[in-house]
């Protein structure tokens, strides 16, 4: 069995969202995704993050009608800081012995990546797949080389057939380019805040719920 974690504040899921992961179940032949509704970040603030079961919700909605998606809300539940290490951690207790799991990132969580709680520790569990979003085009590969190996592991080295990069002990980060979808919840809650219409932003069936419940008004 094949698994994807994608994480994400989700506030709320759009179609940039659902649409590259389903990019990326495709290429890496995933069985099932997990979307994972993050608790709201420190740096966020509060009153632009909708609470975690409208979150939760929209982000079941989404995915509802998908084949291969399920959601879990491991992240919001959990008392206390919410970290990505004690999110794997419990993926590989309840998932089957013989699982591949894969954490799904874009550009810019990676490049942050060393200011996780015990990322070092993520590089021993699971290979990493990192996407190119817009934005992060920028984002040279000797740049990647350089933060890698000052940040991770300076064991690290790039295999250009695979495009990604090896360690003799570590798991694999993959480099994937995804197709650019030029949409963001931030402007997502900025139309809502003006009563435009959302089409092609993000599923039905979630701008019914952002409305019903008066969300990001």
């Amino acid at each position: 069995m094949r698994i994807g974690l994608f994480g994400g504040t989700f506030n709320p899921i759009h179609f940039g969202h659902i649409n590259v992961s389903k990019e990326i179940k495709e290429q890496f032949e995933l069985d099932t995704i997990y979307m994972v509704p993050s608790a709201i970040p420190p740096h966020k603030k509060r009153q632009e993050v909708a609470d975690a079961q409208d979150r939760l919700n929209m982000t079941r909605l989404a995915v509802s009608n998908l084949d291969g998606y399920l959601v879990s809300d491991i992240e919001l539940i959990r008392s206390g800081p919410s970290y990505t290490i004690d999110t794997i951690n419990h993926f590989s207790k309840i998932l089957p012995e013989n699982t591949k799991t894969y954490l799904i990132l874009g550009m810019d969580s990676f490049l942050e990546i060393d200011t996780w709680m015990s990322y070092k520790e993520l590089f021993t569990k699971l290979p990493l797949i990192i996407m190119s979003r817009p934005g992060t085009e920028h984002v040279k590969l000797q740049q990647l080389k350089t933060y890698i190996q000052e940040k991770i592991s300076d064991n690290y080295w790039f295999q250009e057939k695979k495009n990604c990069f090896l360690h003799q002990t570590n798991r694999s980060i993959y480099l994937v380019t995804v197709t650019p979808y030029d949409i963001s919840s931030t402007e997502i809650r900025k139309l809502i805040r003006q009563q435009k219409p959302l089409q092609n932003l993000i599923p039905e069936q979630v701008e019914q719920y952002i409305r019903s419940e008066g969300l990001y008004i």
